[in-house]
């Protein structure tokens, strides 16, 4: 599956000190327990055989996807509150006509490739490691929005055919360091759990199907970012609700493109 696309290190308006945050053991704990909680359902809906996909779920939405729209709906009414932390939950799916179950898979395991399919937001890819459906991926991300932040990140993916028309995967972040004067002569990878904490986390859910004369691409994305700072949420607010959303949906939109070309 390709990896969610989230955000190196310019400010404006602010110190850059005052927006600061560490990752503390209470929060990894708190989201460590929510992800438990949150597989063991999607467990349990796989085997009750319920719908496979969440866009089967109403007439309407698959409507809109078959429409050539990018739909997507936070999981849970608000953001998720955890000591020093939020948990970010959202679902979202595109729909690809005229293409192929095969087809759409290699395209999102080229993850040499990515950083052309997913450009501006992934500055570089690479595959590190490949054991038949497990992947290690490296991914350096930009994303701008009043801040710039670039981060080094690794995933493992894991694949699991169901069916022939049906296939799922899961990806989690193993590492995540932000990178301060990305592309400077003097670029700095700061410490894992330091900087201005807009992405701690990254776990995501993908199902594939083949069907309706294409493939329907579905992510459920569960991240964990900083809380937001007394006196800053002016600043930080923004791009700490907005993002997660917003790169869902440019993840979704760009693999389609992607699998289309």
């Amino acid at each position: 599956m390709p990896v969610i696309l989230i955000f190196s290190t310019w400010l404006v308006g602010a110190p850059t000190d005052a927006i600061t945050a560490e990752l503390k053991k209470e929060t990894v704990q708190a989201f460590e327990q929510y992800i438990r909680t949150a597989e063991a359902r999607m467990e349990e809906q796989l085997r009750a055989n319920r719908n496979f996909l969440w866009v089967e779920e109403s007439g309407e939405r698959r409507q809109q996807v078959r429409q050539g729209q990018i739909v997507t709906q936070r999981w849970t009414p608000d953001e998720v509150r955890v000591p020093s932390g939020l948990i970010h939950d959202w679902i979202g799916v595109a729909y690809i006509p005229d293409a192929r179950l095969e087809q759409t898979l290699a395209r999102v395991q080229d993850y040499d490739r990515h950083k052309d399919s997913y450009r501006p937001e992934v500055i570089d890819s690479k595959l590190l490691s490949r054991n038949g459906n497990d992947f290690r991926v490296h991914l350096r991300l930009l994303k701008k929005k009043v801040l710039t932040v670039v981060l080094n990140t690794e995933h493992e993916v894991h694949y699991v055919p169901l069916d022939r028309t049906r296939w799922r995967s899961r990806s989690y972040s193993t590492r995540i360091a932000e990178v301060r004067d990305a592309g400077k002569p003097g670029e700095q990878e700061l410490p894992v759990g330091q900087g201005h904490g807009f992405l701690w986390r990254l776990y995501s859910y993908w199902k594939f199907e083949e069907k309706d004369g294409g493939v329907y691409v579905e992510c459920r994305a569960i991240s964990l970012t900083r809380n937001v700072p007394t006196g800053l949420g002016w600043l930080i607010e923004p791009i700490i609700r907005n993002l997660p959303r917003e790169s869902l949906a440019n993840t979704l939109r760009a693999t389609r493109d992607a699998v289309r070309k």
